[in-house]
């Protein structure tokens, strides 16, 4: 892209027609058309080849496993868009910085933005001419280092956007916490903290309970709120692969997703050819927003009726009775709250007929081998970890936990982010290795509980807040009240981004604010002694490594190792004990400190991360072996049917916010969301017909979104065009993050923060 001003982009009045599947040549034609406009050369194909496979690098789009007998190709169209964004031609060098003060790109589009290229020089910001100037490492380390021993430790935060590798994670979380604090939050707190939270109390893990062979073994599978076709294309296979040997799977969604309707894989001949596909789901329920514990209530109520029938007639029953009697908690109560539930109720918070819902508990009964997966439709609610719990609750009635062929999956985004949180990037003081710390690096940690996301911007609209470490992530975009959380980001003393490309977050600079950028995954990483490689933990546990093979975009990048390691020099005493120079000129050093303070996890970690699958660093819940505080499986009682805690009130509609087909979180490829059938405009919002006409309100009509959260801030977004679509009466779906500015702060799961993006009370202004 030129560095002149981005032309307007010529908006076509969206459209709502695909009646293709997911993959085919659709994804083809994706996958081609980012090549094109990423401008990025040969290189990146050789990197697609070897992407996702052992000896080659693990893509940065999801947190998907590596298998042990790589494919042909091992990458989806997300995998495919993300390589070549990172290996893009385009350059941010300085002079792009010295043609456009800060003022004038801060409207820039994320989109826009992000075509302007690589970042390719440190850059310290300003004030004075309102740019972003030239500087050197040296002088942004000692800079940023002195900044920081004038801080209070505990007014600053170091965010972790989810990327990085163990190796750059653990020597963050050191870092933090010789510093002085434990305000580490990361991408997980807006999106599966809920996870961490719910499976550590019910399950004593904090972390899905399968293995990548489990979904060869399964009868069903319960898909709860996540859209593979868009966030996670490639588990298409192993659920096309479960759906032909006759596993059946049940999918809970309020939209109806390509990804979970109909697949048809690029890798075979047959279906590009002939144009096949394959039905995903055999049944689908759609749910209102936050109508999942409802649903599976009355699927674990018709279960429950199912087994007391065959009983009747002298059967044995449906229910797992000794893994129940000897492994699990709290069931009786939980019986008691399954007979006391109403069906209207049921009903009505769930959005969705008693019999679809037992159509669904006929399925499950039906099946010796569930898995429950789920993704944020279930974790971003007022209630999420208590959705989970429902999800466990029906789980653990036939023992669908703990072998073969069963258990309790989420679905993780961020490739690393599982994976920051094992090495020690968390809030929470007694989940960091503490006495590891003090043996290995004698200092004393601190042990009062850190920010998590939420609490940090609360103490930014607050004032306290004084400064911030993002190690990559695009942190103001993403968030809840959008537009409050900007307007008080330029009082930060300091801003330091650890980054790639620029982004909207970069162009709020505090007092003193700095970009320092970092080399990509798929790039060639030299130390002292020699080229290094990472590695990073996939959503089933498992440990890979990673190489980059690509000549850098700049030599004045550096590796986030690097970067967290010069940071950390320049900001504290020195100690003979933290070698920052030792483990920043090779990582296998780190990597043996990760081992010493986790040997159960990561012994031998040095020369196990190279093996053909990834290595299982374990999991007590896959074995049955349950940390929670009654020593067993937990039943859990929801304190409402409504995960999203939200009252009814005529003209309330609960907004769901979504990614399209052409982004990965708040980095936006283009213009199409080709699964849904929409081109041509981000500023949109999906509508019931049946609600649209209750209104008056036409297609492509440009509306207005207002809050209805009834908490005294006003909220709005404008020129949002409506799109008649199939979603449940009371529901409306857009963009994130182009509707975050509606969902208030202060909506968050009560059990670990994580903010309620999937049911945003707002009314609308035609």
């Amino acid at each position: 892209m030129a560095d002149d001003q981005p032309a307007e982009a010529a908006l076509t009045a969206p459209t709502v027609a695909y009646s293709g599947p997911v993959g085919g040549w659709g994804s083809v034609r994706g996958m081609i058309g980012t090549l094109r406009s990423s401008g990025a050369g040969a290189g990146a194909l050789a990197t697609l080849a070897d992407l996702n496979k052992p000896g080659g690098t693990m893509c940065t789009s999801c947190a998907w496993t590596k298998v042990p007998n790589p494919g042909l190709v091992e990458f989806c169209e997300n995998g495919a868009k993300a390589t070549l964004w990172d290996l893009t031609g385009d350059r941010c060098t300085p002079d792009f910085f010295a043609k456009h003060p800060v003022s004038e790109i801060a409207d820039w589009s994320d989109y826009d933005l992000e075509r302007v290229g690589r970042l390719t020089h440190p850059m310290r910001y300003d004030a004075a001419s309102d740019r972003y100037v030239e500087t050197g490492w040296g002088e942004a380390f000692a800079a940023i280092g002195a900044e920081l021993r004038r801080l209070e430790p505990k007014s600053t935060t170091f965010y972790a956007s989810g990327k990085a590798a163990l190796e750059a994670s653990y020597l963050y979380a050191l870092f933090a916490r010789v510093y002085g604090h434990n305000n580490l939050p990361d991408s997980s707190n807006m999106c599966h903290e809920t996870t961490s939270v719910a499976l550590k109390t019910v399950l004593g893990t904090p972390v899905g309970t399968c293995t990548f062979d489990d979904l060869a073994h399964c009868d069903a599978i319960f898909y709860v709120g996540q859209n593979p076709g868009t966030n996670s294309p490639r588990i298409l296979h192993p659920l096309k692969d479960a759906v032909d040997r006759g596993c059946r799977i049940v999918a809970f969604n309020p939209l109806k997703e390509k990804g979970l309707i109909a697949f048809a894989d690029p890798q075979s001949p047959a279906d590009m050819l002939l144009g096949r596909s394959t039905p995903i789901a055999s049944h689908y329920v759609q749910v209102r927003p936050g109508g999942d514990i409802a649903a599976l209530t009355g699927v674990a109520k018709h279960v429950l009726a199912l087994d007391a029938e065959d009983r009747s007639r002298g059967g044995a029953g449906l229910l797992d009775r000794a893994f129940l009697d000897e492994h699990c908690h709290g069931l009786a109560d939980w019986l008691r709250f399954v007979e006391q539930s109403d069906w209207a109720d049921i009903e009505r918070q769930s959005g969705v007929g008693r019999a679809e819902l037992e159509t669904a508990g006929a399925i499950y009964a039906a099946s010796e081998r569930v898995i429950g997966i789920y993704g944020m439709g279930l974790t971003q609610h007022v209630h999420g970890s208590q959705a989970i719990g429902a999800l466990v609750n029906l789980l653990l009635l036939r023992g669908n936990v703990g072998r073969k062929g069963a258990g309790c999956q989420p679905i993780r985004g961020h490739s690393n982010v599982q994976g920051q949180r094992t090495v020690g990037v968390t809030e929470k003081p007694e989940l960091a290795p503490n006495e590891k710390y003090r043996e290995l690096f004698g200092f004393e940690p601190p042990m009062d509980k850190g920010h998590n996301t939420v609490e940090f911007l609360e103490a930014l609209l607050a004032g306290e807040a004084r400064g911030f470490i993002g190690l990559g992530g695009n942190l103001v975009r993403a968030v809840p009240d959008q537009d409050r959380v900007a307007k008080a980001w330029r009082g930060l003393d300091l801003t330091v981004h650890v980054a790639t490309r620029l982004n909207r977050t970069h162009l709020l600079p505090g007092r003193s604010s700095w970009l320092l950028p970092c080399l990509v995954r798929a790039e060639e990483d030299v130390q002292a002694s020699g080229p290094q490689q990472v590695s990073m933990e996939d959503s089933f546990s498992h440990i890979h490594g990673s190489i980059g093979r690509r000549a850098p975009a700049s030599p004045n990048l550096r590796s986030e190792v690097a970067i967290v390691a010069g940071l950390a020099k320049a900001a504290l005493e020195p100690s003979d004990r933290l070698r920052w120079d030792a483990w920043m000129a090779d990582y296998s050093l780190i990597r043996e400190l990760i081992a010493h303070t986790w040997p159960d996890q990561f012994a031998d970690m040095n020369r196990r991360i190279n093996e053909p699958g990834g290595f299982y660093r374990g999991n007590s819940a896959h074995d049955r072996i349950w940390k929670t505080e009654s020593g067993k499986a937990q039943f859990t009682l929801p304190t409402s049917l409504d995960s999203a805690d939200l009252a009814d009130r005529p003209g309330r509609f609960r907004l769901i916010t979504l990614r399209s087909n052409d982004q990965f979180n708040t980095t936006v490829y283009g213009m199409s969301d080709r699964l849904r059938g929409i081109e041509g405009d981000r500023m949109i919002v999906m509508m019931a017909p049946a609600d649209m006409a209750a209104m008056g309100i036409e297609k492509g009509q440009r509306v207005t979104l207002v809050g209805d959260a009834a908490d005294g801030i006003a909220r709005m977004v404008e020129g949002l065009a409506v799109i008649p679509y199939d979603l449940p009466r009371g529901a409306l779906a857009g963009y994130f993050p182009e509707l975050n500015p509606l969902s208030p702060l202060s909506r968050h799961d009560l059990a670990s923060g994580t903010p309620a993006a999937k049911a945003i009370p707002v009314r609308i202004l035609a």
